[in-house]
């Protein structure tokens, strides 16, 4: 039977548990989700996991798949399934059905609530041999139907994330359909390690991390600092074309802001607060939407001045547990590409597609494949977002009917939209495959009627207006991470931080190669010399290992005549071209950002 393989992935889990169960008879289980690519289990053995651990309970699976024991589905009376769990001595369980028993007054994480149904008076549990575990289920029918599968980290966790709370051991598995998709997988993994941007940003010079200034807080180096103004700057000029200006806003607020947009209920524990002399309580903004609200809102505006396009480029600041931070994906600063559209209903359409060939083009340049996504709220969780059914079937429809209108395949996504509103959400393929969310487009009625946000219409009314947030690159940072890895550091000759490495042959050649150099910076060209006492092939294999685009190797040939010898990254044969045609050669890639 073809199973879906969510269901073959959190089936790995439960026999992943079970071989843990008999390796380890006083494990107890937190709880064991399907993640991207596979799951994961938190367990509690008394003691820190070794890698040789993970060989013993990757034996313990095969034997119990060989043994082929069936899932088998019981339904129990809530109070009757705390009684069982409390008999086999796993707490944590006991504690998640006491909390789902009362779940009205207690907050329970996704991952908490995976295991259980919308019915607090009954559970499901499901026993696999002599394991038993709580699961709402679906599962394979027989262990052997759980495919192929790979144990391959672990990792220190809290119980349900919070440091108060007991530490556990989070063991990751890989799982797939067939032994070749996961080989493909773990051959996709081997060629992502080595494209791992926290590696080549280090070693390109482009970021570095202190422990005085703290985790999640990256400094940027001029290398670095170069290609983020020039990402910048490419997003400006797009957005220029449409009529965006530029607005700035401060990076501290009072709480009043957050409590009125709606931010401060849902996200009041990842703020960093501040506290004044006279006891008023500021945040460092985690977002800049609120804030440009009150821009718009300053002035009475009329139909006529609609949309309204508002752009910056700022840093944003959430507090993130420390275990989440992970280089630049996941930072405590977040510089957002950010952008407000302030709009009536009926230009929605028209705005949505001005961005969505901004985005369009931004990603095309760097060879990324997009998809787009719908992401609208779960109907099954009314609690988790603000606003009225209708207003969120109306945004959904709108966003819907300019996908369809796209005629493009697109995904749905349930219970992907943001608290105040749905969005479309862009789905980037990079060159080895891998999936990343990037750009947004947002619709938003919830923070403009929280604001009072109207327009004056062609009838003397106030009307209440909508608001897209529009992210291209969303966090420049994690843009930078999906990027360095997509090229695996070998950047387009625009974007490269230096773009031609001056070699030259010996010591009576190194005054003109400066000379050369400074004839190519006047023109806007970023170049280094290397003057370094070795010999002309060493300079070319550490151009060639800090990936420079393009290399002059200068000699007697180049000093006495017009021409030089120019070696491009990844091209066997060396050309020589006049120095004018160099010029140009080079002018034309960078103004077409080849």
């Amino acid at each position: 039977m073809d199973f879906p393989l969510e269901t073959r992935r959190h089936s790995a889990a439960h026999v992943m548990a079970a071989a843990i169960k008999r390796l380890f008879p006083s494990a107890k289980f937190g709880v064991g989700p399907v993640i991207e690519h596979g799951f994961y289990y938190d367990i509690d053995i008394g003691r820190s996991l070794e890698p040789n651990d993970l060989e013993d309970i990757n034996k313990e699976m095969i034997k119990i798949v060989k043994e082929n024991p069936s899932f088998e589905r019981i339904e129990l009376p809530i109070d009757e399934a705390i009684v069982q769990f409390k008999t086999l001595g796993q707490v944590y369980k006991v504690e998640l059905l006491n909390d789902l028993k009362t779940r009205g007054t207690t907050k329970m994480s996704a991952e908490d609530l995976h295991d259980f149904g919308a019915d607090v008076s009954t559970v499901s549990i499901y026993r696999t041999g002599d394991f038993i575990d709580l699961c709402r289920g679906p599962h394979v029918n027989e262990a052997r139907d759980i495919g192929a599968w790979k144990l391959h980290k672990f990792s220190a966790v809290y119980w349900r994330g919070k440091d108060e709370n007991p530490s556990m051991q989070r063991i990751y598995g890989l799982s797939f359909a067939t032994k070749e998709d996961l080989q493909a997988h773990i051959q996709m993994m081997e060629e992502a390690e080595k494209r791992d941007h926290r590696k080549l940003g280090k070693e390109l010079g482009l970021f570095v991390f202190s422990e005085l200034v703290g985790s999640g807080l990256p400094l940027w180096t001029p290398k670095g600092t170069i290609m983020r103004e020039l990402l910048h700057d490419f997003v400006w000029q797009l957005r220029k074309q449409h009529h965006y200006q530029k607005v700035t806003i401060p990076h501290i607020t009072r709480k009043d802001l957050y409590e009125v947009s709606g931010h401060w209920a849902k996200y009041a524990d990842d703020l960093f607060k501040i506290e004044t002399r006279d006891k008023h309580l500021f945040a460092m903004k985690p977002m800049n939407c609120p804030h440009h609200t009150q821009i718009y809102a300053s002035e009475q505006r009329s139909y006529r001045e609609l949309p309204v396009r508002y752009a910056e480029t700022t840093m944003v600041y959430r507090d993130e547990q420390s275990g989440e931070l992970s280089g630049l994906s996941r930072v405590l600063s977040i510089t957002q590409d950010d952008a407000h559209v302030f709009c009536r209903v009926n230009q929605v359409a028209q705005e949505a597609e001005i961005v969505w060939n901004i985005i369009s083009e931004f990603y095309g340049t760097f060879g990324f494949e997009l998809q787009p996504r719908l992401s609208r709220r779960d109907p099954q969780k009314p609690e988790k977002y603000l606003g009225s059914v209708e207003d969120w079937d109306s945004a959904e429809r709108a966003l819907k009917g300019i996908l369809e209108e796209k005629q493009l395949h697109w995904i749905d996504g349930p219970g992907e939209a943001a608290f105040y509103g749905p969005k479309i959400d862009f789905m980037a393929k990079d060159s080895i495959g891998r999936i990343h969310q990037v750009a947004t487009i947002q619709l938003d009625f919830n923070q403009p009627k929280n604001f009072g946000l109207n327009c004056i219409n062609e009838a003397g009314e106030k009307e209440q207006i909508l608001m897209i947030h529009c992210a291209i690159m969303g966090s420049i940072e994690r843009f930078m991470a999906v990027m360095i890895e997509h090229f695996a550091g070998s950047f387009p000759l625009w974007l490269a931080p230096v773009q031609i490495a001056v070699l030259p042959v010996a010591d009576r050649h190194v005054d003109f190669a400066y000379s050369l150099a400074k004839e190519l910076e006047n023109i806007g060209l970023r170049i280094e010399v290397d003057s370094a006492a070795e010999s002309v092939g060493r300079k070319i294999r550490n151009a060639e290992k800090s990936k420079v685009p393009v290399m002059l190797v200068v000699g007697d040939k180049e000093v006495e005549g017009d021409h030089l010898t120019i070696r491009i990254r990844g091209e066997v044969e060396q050309r020589v071209l006049s120095r004018q045609d160099f010029i140009s050669f080079v002018q034309d890639k960078i103004s077409r950002k080849a």
